[in-house]
Order: C-alpha cells, then structure tokens, then sequence
C-alpha cells in the first residue's frame, strides 16, 4: 500500500517530523492544524471562535491539496485546552460542515502547541 504525503503552501509548514496529512488507500488523514496563519506561522485570534475559524481554513488548504474537501470528511478529533470553549468552537464548526454531519470526537488537552485553545484533525475520502 503506496503513502503520499500531502503538503500545501496554503497552510502552515509542519512545526516538527510530520506532514500535514497523509494519503492511504484512498483516505486522508491530516495532522492536527492549530490556527498558525501559513504566511507568518504566528497564532491567529484571541478567542476559541476566531481560532476555530483559522483552523477549518487550514484543513480546508489541506484537504485541498489532496483533491478533497470537507464534505468528504468521514472523522474529526477535537483538542481544546477546556471545554469551557466548547459551545463557541463548536458554533463554528457547525457552520463549516453545514448539514455535513461526521463522526466527531472531543477531547480537553492540558496543553496544544503555541498555546493554542483548539486543535482539530480529520480523516477525509481521497
């Protein structure tokens, strides 16, 4: 079973030994996207929502790359850092998926990279 590694300008360079997603027997698999803006790998946002927003803009360069989008996403895992932002992140994300409805789950982390309040990955139909 051949790998292909996924990789976009459109989203932030991977801050260590990953890709941004992967590519296997007709699956996506992404790593976690925070919301680094992909021009200045700096933090976007001050809130959960605004983050939330850069991060569904990164998946969205991600998938993107690979020939997908997020109506093809099949699995998303949530990171916050506490699920006090649950109910603004998860706004957000509604209006990203529409009436797209995938399997989710959602998790509170003690920390995510750069300090950010939301991390999210999925695994989306190639």
């Amino acid at each position: 079973m051949p790998i292909e590694f996924i990789s976009s300008s459109n989203a932030p360079k991977a801050i260590g030994p990953y890709s941004q997603g992967t590519i296997a027997n007709g699956l996506i698999y992404t790593a976690g996207q925070i919301a680094l803006d992909p021009a200045t790998e700096t933090l976007v946002g001050t809130t959960v929502a605004e983050e939330t927003e850069q991060v569904f803009k990164n998946l969205r360069a991600v998938l993107g790359a690979a020939g997908s989008d997020l109506s093809k996403v099949l699995k998303t895992t949530v990171f916050l850092s506490t699920m006090n932002d649950f109910a603004a992140m998860n706004e957000v994300y509604a209006k990203a998926f529409g009436d797209h409805r995938p399997a989710r789950s959602t998790v509170a982390a003690a920390g995510l990279p750069k300090g950010a309040k939301v991390e999210i990955e999925v695994v989306a139909i190639a």
